[in-house]
């Protein structure tokens, strides 16, 4: 057997001890709010740079205890899926919110309970989006490996 032929029958080996079928769960599928793909329509958000350049020091770690404390209660209640910062860029982008609404006047009114929006801290541009349901999952999943809370 040729070198080549065994890379193949290796390659292949490898494939086929990897794959696996999983099974479709109904019910998980139904209680994430997935479509016959495991879609489902979120809105997203991304947060830039506002406007509000005079704020002090104290103001601005209290526009950001108020916002980290806001997208806690809005995991809590289901309606944001992920929320995290950028790292430095040139677009003034800060952060984003990925909200577990339909609409964008929904996600509007989620995004101005933040504070620092309100502040004018940070801007944000919304727009719907489709992706997998299992990003639901997120919040659930973060809360058993992260050892040091906000």
């Amino acid at each position: 057997m040729s070198t080549k032929h065994l890379i193949i029958l290796l390659f292949l080996g490898f494939n086929f001890g990897v794959s696996q079928e999983v099974k479709f769960d109904e019910n998980l599928a139904k209680s994430l709010g997935a479509d016959d793909y495991g879609m489902k329509q979120y809105v997203f958000c991304i947060l830039k740079t506002g406007s509000n350049t005079t704020a002090t020091e104290k103001e601005r770690n209290d526009y950001f205890k108020g916002h980290m404390e806001n997208i806690q209660r809005l995991a809590n209640e289901g309606k944001l899926a992920v929320a995290g910062p950028f790292m430095k860029n040139d677009k003034n982008y800060r952060g984003l919110f990925v909200f577990n609404v339909t609409t964008v006047e929904e996600a509007k009114a989620l995004v101005e309970s933040d504070p620092a929006v309100k502040g004018k801290i940070f801007e944000y541009e919304l727009t719907p989006w489709y992706c997998s349901a299992a990003l639901m999952k997120v919040n659930e999943i973060h809360q058993t490996i992260q050892k040091t809370k906000f």
